[in-house]
Parts: C-alpha cells; sequence; structure tokens
C-alpha cells in the first residue's frame, strides 16, 4: 500500500480515535458512522488492504482477531447477540482499504438483511 489510510494514521497517532481495546497486533475503535448501537471495529496493525490479501503468513493474526472479536464483545455487553462482518472490496461498501472486522449489537437483524 502505497498509501497512508485512515487506520495507518490512527495506529501513527496522526489521528485521534476512540481505542477501546488494544494489543501488540491489532486494536478496536468505535465506529465514527454506527450502523448499530454497537459497532466497533477491529483493525490488524499490519497494514493488510482486503482479506483475499491475506497471505498464509497472516493466518495467526486473523485467528487472533477473530478470538479478540469474542472479547470485546463480552466487554461491550453484546456477547450474546452480535454480528461479525467484513467487507472485501469498494463494490460491497469498504471504504478503508485496510482490512477490518465490524462488530455490530444492541440491534435486531432480520434473517434476510445484512443489516448495511
Amino acid at each position: 500500500m502505497s498509501e497512508e489510510t485512515l487506520f495507518t494514521k490512527i495506529i501513527n497517532g496522526d489521528i485521534p480515535a476512540d481505542i477501546v481495546y488494544e494489543d501488540e497486533h491489532c486494536f478496536a475503535i468505535k465506529d465514527i458512522a454506527p450502523k448499530a448501537p454497537t459497532h466497533l471495529l477491529v483493525i490488524p496493525k499490519k497494514p493488510i488492504p482486503r482479506l483475499v490479501d491475506a497471505s498464509a503468513e497472516d493466518k495467526a493474526l486473523l485467528g487472533h482477531m477473530m478470538l479478540i472479536v469474542g472479547e470485546i464483545a463480552k466487554k461491550a455487553g453484546v456477547d450474546e447477540a452480535f454480528r461479525v462482518i467484513i467487507n472485501n472490496g469498494e463494490g460491497v461498501g469498504q471504504t478503508v482499504l485496510h482490512l477490518h472486522l465490524h462488530i455490530l449489537g444492541n440491534k435486531k437483524f432480520s434473517e434476510d438483511s445484512l443489516g448495511f
């Protein structure tokens, strides 16, 4: 990635964010345009543009992020019912080309709706 993304700028401390979790591999922030009462983003510190751009060397990082989703959901009080979404590419709504997982909770989603 030649240009720094919004998330890279947050990682570098250039842009402030409401960080609710952080470790050496990833961090989580509150979404600035929430689609549910609880809408958090889990972001790897390694800049991977899209899920399809991840490689075999990212396997541990991706697994770590999924485990962290559960921890964050518990802390946010949505561990009984929440949705995890990964958008892959601009055509499905990925607005920042830096892999991130959406945690959505405290909202009833219909079975035929993705909630976005």
